[in-house]
């Protein structure tokens, strides 16, 4: 009994002292009798009783975090020195400055923690090893017996309760199909078994569902809540990223039932597999989930460092149950989870790179070959395209103007090998033919440093080579990952120096030059004029080579070394990542062209024969030109499917160090942590992961005492609404004890057994009489419900809720995969994508089902927040169950629903028969079971005041029956 309620029956006895006396004594009995809970064996158990008295009131300062340990004196591991007289003596004391814990904590541990700690220190005060860090072990079960009810009724047995009957057919077949495919029956489907209450019909429908598209679509949802799944990469900018091939990644996996340890290898390591297939490689999308700030003027390498604390915290959550989040800063205070244990994890997942990935197309070189066609075609007929026709002198003369400055090109160019390739972060590596390849990680200022030896001839100009290639965001050649700069550069500086004194650099030019912010110019000759804040970019034009030429004033002496040092950045990450440098000797001035040498040749050797070639690639390089230019040199490169966010393991020699990070702060780095476990999850060290496959595969050993028991509580917590483990995301020391051990376990060990098969794991779940049995409350119902001697009736998830609703009204779209699509909004919530307009999507594609709704982090999809759905920023493990007025209106006004409730008066209008049949159907559309005379009799007296069976409708998706698993 709550506290508030003891006291207000203390004062309602007033001043009887007797009665207060006799009321006392009753309180000190109960508390005594919780406190001296005994198991089978009639001893108390220090991992139910006690470790949660001592994790929630001593473990702050006598616990694992050394930092933080008073005195030294710990109590969450067996200690020989423990003075168990002493902690007697000060739990007990009334004196403020003795008592323990100090009233200064305000965690006192009142009547019944002393007790329990009394008992258990006269018991020989015997310490356990944390139920979550033993292997499970799979007790038996009597032959014949249903694992589930065999241990369900064996704990209601024990306080004298017994199981509810079963649940009505209506009422379970509804519950059924909202659990297992989240959406309610059709009239004929709940008939086939309300018909045939059969055990084997029962089995049969179990199968079938499991067997429905449908159910991949309700359990990846799930699961994407545990990514942290959003079509948008968060923070202030909030920009859209295309990530959703991950989310039919994971419909595909739970409909194929891919047995979990292969789901989670795929999602934590699917890269680092024997070649791996491309969907193996879509799985890893799972922590690129996290967020992405796009800020002008932020550390990158913050911000990645971030990214990293999530993922620790979200594999901590999704596949260990532990709050791992706790030890970034310090030590865990519970947990034995050191401050370089939280690190040893990162090390594992921090070894990567975040590229994009395409997926393949079927027959892409075909397609490529049918395009180049298309292409051709296009390019002959784009000088016609120009705005004022191709005879317009204003065309003759830029294209003379165009073809004055590729004259000026011509020179004698020569590759040239860097001898020092240096940089102050991203790592450079010569490739073939005299490339550099940039890769790894990139900051908002970048200075690349390149030596050379010195040449034959004295230079006099330089040509900068960019280079598109695949393994470079947006195709390259820039290092840029930012969405709308995706593939850019920014050269900010370009220099060249010889004997440690700059060459001052005279004429600059460039191939192309555009800036992706408005009008502020950009070109070759910006990145020579000392100021970092200009230079040359070529933003609209990604995937291309582009070439600028800088000319030096003065000479390079021949024969002696010389440096080219580039700056790169503008407030965000910008640098090359593929290019080639060139020297020549030319007596005049080079002008850049992006035209080949065979090109130039002919320019200069018969430039009248060739005017017709050279006014094609005049079009294609000219500015009124260039939307439909760069729509040809599209059709001219490997078509490929959509993009996608993956993870990629750097190469050899290239790792990435992991460092602790002092207090957890990204400024404090101090020390290099190599990969590890907690001691506590992996005792024997020798067997420790060495990379992040080897980590994964660890996950889902049976060495791992955690991943099955976290797994098969979540499925637990599906279809209940609370977990064997009620904290489901904290197995750790301040989670609860399991309400049924030894259940939890059997499943843990059959999930490992029958091949890590979620559908059978749910199958036994949903064939057990524990959750078929009724919803009904007991009349003065006095216990809890935490052992389940009925079912428990939960509201319905945001999702399902739409999804019913679309269902029930005959409009739900099926189509599976592909692109998110938005739904109906309120126009004030629309409002709020001021960069991204929310715009409803055309047709039936609006009501698709809701796990293909478009989810922007900062402004997520209202109805879905509104009934406690994620916004997709961290990683849920379990969502709140709020029942607010806000809820009621959204089902009653917000125009998604009103929209849905024209579409289910519509379809109720064309049932034949009269109004008994109509209503009768339409109330059976949504809640399965047949209304009685008194509902048919309220709706009847609501039709004949509105006359609307949009109305009637209204009021039937609004009913608390009709978003509620009975």
């Amino acid at each position: 009994m709550e506290t508030g309620r003891w006291f207000q029956i203390w004062r309602v006895m007033g001043r009887n002292f007797q009665f207060r006396f006799c009321f006392l004594l009753t309180v000190l009995f109960a508390v005594t009798c919780r406190a001296q809970k005994r198991d089978d064996e009639g001893q108390m158990s220090f991992s139910r009783d006690v470790r949660p008295i001592l994790s929630k009131h001593c473990y702050a300062c006598h616990g694992p975090d050394e930092s933080k340990r008073d005195g030294g004196f710990r109590l969450d591991v067996p200690n020989r020195d423990i003075d168990f007289d002493l902690i007697l003596e000060r739990i007990e004391s009334t004196d403020s400055l003795e008592v323990m814990p100090p009233p200064s904590t305000n965690k006192p541990l009142g009547v019944g923690g002393i007790a329990t700690l009394q008992k258990w220190i006269s018991e020989g005060g015997q310490y356990e090893e944390h139920w979550a860090f033993v292997p499970p072990k799979q007790s038996s079960v009597p032959e014949g017996s249903h694992p589930v009810d065999h241990f369900i009724d064996r704990k209601l047995d024990n306080v004298g309760l017994k199981r509810s009957p079963p649940a009505d057919p209506a009422t379970l077949i509804r519950r059924l199909y909202l659990d297992l495919i989240g959406i309610p029956p059709t009239i004929e489907q709940a008939d086939a078994y309300i018909d045939n209450p059969t055990p084997a019909n029962y089995a049969r429908i179990v199968d079938d569902l499991f067997n429905s598209p449908r159910y991949g679509e309700r359990w990846a949802r799930r699961w994407l809540d545990l990514a942290r799944y959003a079509d948008t990469n968060g923070y202030e900018k909030d920009r859209d990223r295309s990530i959703w091939p991950y989310r039919d990644w994971v419909i595909r996996a739970y409909n194929s039932d891919m047995p979990f340890d292969q789901f989670t290898i795929q999602q934590l390591a699917g890269d680092m597999l024997p070649d791996p297939t491309p969907d193996q490689i879509v799985a890893t999308g799972f922590h690129r989930n996290t967020m992405l700030n796009e800020e002008g003027g932020i550390d990158p390498l913050e911000y990645r460092y971030y990214a990293m604390v999530d993922r620790v915290g979200t594999t901590g959550t999704t596949w260990l149950g532990l709050t791992l989040a706790c030890a970034q800063c310090h030590t865990h205070k519970y947990d034995p989870v050191t401050h370089q244990d939280y690190f040893g994890v990162m090390a594992y997942l921090n070894n990567t790179d975040e590229p994009d990935y395409f997926l393949p197309l079927p027959n892409a070189e075909e397609r490529l070959a049918a395009n180049r066609v298309k292409a051709q075609q296009l390019r002959e007929e784009l000088v016609g395209q120009w705005p004022k026709g191709p005879d317009d002198p204003e065309f003759d003369e830029a294209f003379d103007r165009w073809l004055e400055k590729q004259k000026r090109a011509v020179a004698d160019w020569k590759p040239i090998s860097p001898t020092t390739l240096e940089s102050n972060l991203p790592n450079l590596k010569l490739v073939a033919d005299r490339v550099i390849l940039a890769t790894g990680d990139t900051t908002k200022h970048d200075v690349y440093r390149l030596g050379f030896s010195g040449q034959e001839k004295a230079i006099t100009a330089i040509r900068l080579e960019a280079l598109p290639d695949d393994r470079l965001p947006g195709g390259g050649p820039g290092l840029t990952y930012f969405e709308g700069r995706k593939g850019d550069f920014f050269l900010s500086e370009f220099q060249v120096l010889q004997d440690g004194e700059p060459i001052p650099i005279g004429a600059a030019s460039e191939s192309y030059g555009d800036n992706q912010f408005g009008n502020n110019p950009v070109s070759a000759k910006l990145a020579t004029d000392g100021d970092v804040q200009s230079g040359w970019s070529v933003a609209k034009r990604i995937g291309e080579r582009h070439v600028a030429v800088f000319n030096l004033e003065q000479p390079l002496v021949a024969g002696r070394e010389f440096t080219i040092q580039m700056d790169f950045g503008r407030h965000f990450p910008s640098s090359l990542g593929k290019f080639r440098l060139s020297v020549a000797t030319a007596e005049q001035s080079v002008a850049a062209t992006a035209l080949s040498a065979e090109q130039l040749d002919r320019i200069v050797q018969s430039p009248i024969e060739s005017r017709d070639e050279l006014s094609l690639e005049f079009a294609m390089q000219s500015k009124p030109l260039l939307p439909k230019a760069n729509a040809i040199r599209r059709l001219e490169r490997l078509p490929v499917g959509a993009a996608t966010l993956v993870m990629r393991e750097r190469p050899t020699g290239q790792e990435r160090k992991t460092q602790l990070h002092h207090r957890g702060e990204y400024t404090q780095p101090n020390e290099d942590i190599d990969p590890r476990l907690p001691s506590a999850i992996l005792k024997d060290s020798s067997r420790m992961p060495k990379d992040r496959l080897e980590f994964a595969r660890w996950i889902v050993s049976k060495e791992n005492p955690l991943t099955a028991r976290v797994v098969a509580n979540r499925q637990w917590h599906a279809f209940f609404g609370t977990g064997l483990v009620a904290t489901v995301d904290d197995f750790g020391m301040q989670g609860e004890s399991p309400s049924h051990p030894e259940l939890l376990d059997y499943l843990a060990v059959e999930l490992m057994n029958k091949d890590w098969s979620l559908k059978q794991l749910q199958r036994l779940i949903v064939t057990s009489k524990a959750y078929q049995q009724d919803s009904i409350l007991v009349e003065k119902e006095s216990h809890s419900n935490r052992l389940l001697f009925r079912f428990p009736r939960k509201r319905l998830e945001a999702e399902i809720i739409r999804d019913v609703s679309l269902s029930a009204a005959g409009i739900l779209n099926t189509n599976m995969f592909g692109p998110p699509v938005r739904p109906i909004q309120p126009d004030e919530v629309a409002a709020n994508f001021t960069k991204s307009k929310w715009k409803p999507s055309e047709g039936d594609q609006r009501n698709r089902r809701s796990i293909y709704t478009y989810q922007k982090r900062t402004a997520p999809f209202a109805m879905f927040t509104t009934f406690d759905a994620g916004s997709g920023e961290s990683c849920l493990a379990r969502r709140d169950a709020s029942n607010t007025p806000l809820q009621a209106l959204t089902l009653l006004n917000d125009p998604m629903f009103v929209d849905i409730s024209k579409a289910f008066g519509r379809r109720i209008e064309s049932v034949d028969g009269d109004f008994e049949t109509k209503a009768t159907t339409a109330f059976r559309w949504l809640m399965t079971r047949k209304p009685d005379e008194s509902e048919l009799e309220m709706l009847k007296s609501f039709y004949e005041k509105h006359e609307s069976w949009a109305a009637v409708a209204r009021v039937l998706l609004c009913l608390d029956e009709a978003i509620t698993k009975n």
